[in-house]
């Protein structure tokens, strides 16, 4: 029974035969009668509404290898002029593209950000989707940009920040790693720092949604045995850690 239980709730999709088949691939001899028992005494109807579909973290999960994620954030400076950061990011390895930063995201800036994207990235990459908020900054030839590449564009619903999770999360990691603990002087010196931190995420920090890997492991060098050394980055406040050559 808990194995019926099992894979209806995990495939919302699959109908009764369905089910019956996958049991018996393993070895648990089932009937549909019975299948359709147990499902009705749980209060889990028919395939069609058992569920709606994926979903939207399940699709996300899913379909991570072609999706790109975007947003703004937004940094006081010393001064307390503010600045905006465009950024970019892909779900399937967490790699992250520092677009831009400027105290002004006009249209014109905010669309030659996205043809920057699609110049490094070629012809698009192997990105289908890219995830937005509907926010007034990304204009309609922002996304023409994009959809000219074949990617498609999703906005998230309205004041639905966990949405666009995966571009949260890395506000929330480079507040609280590099922004929190660093004062901003102007926009040259926010994308200096921002650039090395960016680096260091990409190229050195493990990452507890790739298994502690890192979104573009560097090559291996030096001797597995040998001494550690320590690289230190924006003044120390950054370490990292390789074997000596």
């Amino acid at each position: 029974m808990q194995l019926v239980l099992r894979l209806a709730r995990e495939n919302p999709r699959w109908g009764y035969m369905r089910i019956v088949g996958e049991c018996r691939k393993l070895q648990v001899q089932v009937s549909a009668t019975s299948v359709r028992t147990i499902l009705r005494r749980h209060g889990l109807g028919p395939a069609p509404r058992r569920g709606a579909g994926p979903s939207w973290s399940q699709f996300l999960r899913a379909q991570a290898r072609g999706v790109l994620a975007c947003d703004f954030l937004t940094i006081d400076t010393v001064t307390l002029a503010r600045l905006y950061v465009l950024f970019f990011v892909g779900l399937d390895r967490r790699h992250v593209w520092l677009a831009g930063v400027t105290d002004h995201p006009t249209a014109v800036w905010v669309t030659q950000q996205a043809r920057n994207l699609t110049y490094q990235l070629g012809d698009g990459g192997p990105y289908t989707f890219l995830i937005r908020d509907r926010g007034a900054k990304f204009v309609r030839a922002f996304d023409e940009v994009l959809t000219d590449e074949g990617i498609r564009i999703l906005r998230t619903p309205v004041q639905a920040p966990r949405a666009n999770a995966y571009a949260e999360r890395w506000v929330r990691t480079v507040r609280s790693e590099c922004l929190d603990w660093t004062l901003i002087w102007n926009r040259r010196h926010a994308q200096q720092v921002l650039s090395i931190y960016v680096e260091h995420y990409n190229t050195a920090r493990p990452h507890r949604g790739l298994e502690l890997d890192i979104p573009n492991p560097p090559t291996p060098v030096g001797d597995p045995s040998g001494p550690i050394r320590r690289i230190d980055r924006l003044g120390g406040l950054l370490h990292e850690y390789l074997r000596a050559a």
